[in-house]
């Protein structure tokens, strides 16, 4: 099973990116209400399938903007769509999204092989109050709502079948600018995936292009693969990685995971295309 994980950035090019790639599933974030062209490929192609909900779900600065995204696209796989319930509406046993819009979930059934639950995961940026010391934006607290989001799918440390990726908007193994604080607030957010049995598996290097020059924030023995390049940035030129997969201890093994982050595969969007592999019989 051929899996991408991909921050769209909300761009009608990256839906016409996607649909011609040889792919059975897509985690999208930030992903914007395909454009015409887009829909009508989607509603006359019988092995391509979105989960359905409204797409200007997220509330970002009072206004609606996207939402997270999970589309089949082949006919070797099957899906059974997990609905997501925010929590002034959820009932005994929903799957409750703190934040509308940051969490998708399907039951995948691959060729061969038990079912996987798939999550598309996306952290937001919030500015700090008022009251906080300095004007910033942080993801962390983001993150956090989503991994407890996340949690209602387990019971316990192994024995489950989840793929869980997206853009969580941090560091790992450094902070800001090479902030020790920051980079143990972040560590927080991969711990707890871990305890809960869905440890970080990449992508990173070997499987994708590492920055170069390399920054002065991020440590040496670093193997972490720049995923994102900002305004001021070009692919080539990208120096940080936001996007991340997590996955079951017993389902780890039998997972590839690559940055596509090379500059001639980069895509249209700001974050590169996060490519997953499943191998056959897993």
């Amino acid at each position: 099973m051929k899996v991408i994980s991909w921050n769209m950035a909300h761009k009608h090019r990256s839906w016409r990116c996607l649909l011609d790639m040889d792919i059975d599933l897509a985690l999208l974030q930030e992903a914007c209400r395909p454009p015409r062209d887009v829909a009508e490929r989607i509603q006359g192609d019988p092995n391509i399938e979105v989960n359905p909900g409204p797409w200007e779900t997220m509330i970002v600065e009072g206004r609606p903007r996207y939402r997270t995204a999970i589309v089949k696209l082949s006919n070797r796989i099957d899906v059974e769509w997990i609905k997501a319930k925010p929590l002034a509406a959820a009932k005994d046993r929903d799957l409750v999204v703190s934040w509308p819009g940051t969490v998708a979930a399907a039951l995948v059934t691959p060729p061969s092989g038990d079912p996987v639950i798939a999550v598309s995961m996306y952290a937001q940026w919030v500015s700090t109050s008022v009251r906080a010391s300095a004007n910033y934006i942080v993801s962390d607290g983001s993150a956090h709502r989503v991994v407890s989001d996340v949690s209602t799918l387990i019971t316990k440390a192994d024995g489950h079948r989840i793929l869980a990726a997206g853009d969580m908007n941090i560091l790992r193994g450094h902070g800001e600018y090479g902030d020790p604080y920051w980079a143990a607030r972040y560590q927080t957010v991969f711990d707890r995936m871990a305890v809960m049995g869905l440890p970080c598996i990449g992508p990173e290097y070997p499987n994708g292009r590492q920055a170069d020059p390399w920054p002065d924030e991020l440590p040496r023995d670093s193997r972490n693969v720049p995923t994102y390049h900002s305004v001021k940035q070009r692919p080539e030129t990208a120096t940080r990685q936001l996007d991340y997969v997590f996955a079951s201890q017993g389902l780890a093994k039998s997972l590839r995971v690559q940055a596509l982050n090379a500059v001639d595969e980069w895509g249209p969007s700001d974050h590169c295309r996060i490519q997953i592999e499943l191998s056959e019989n897993a």
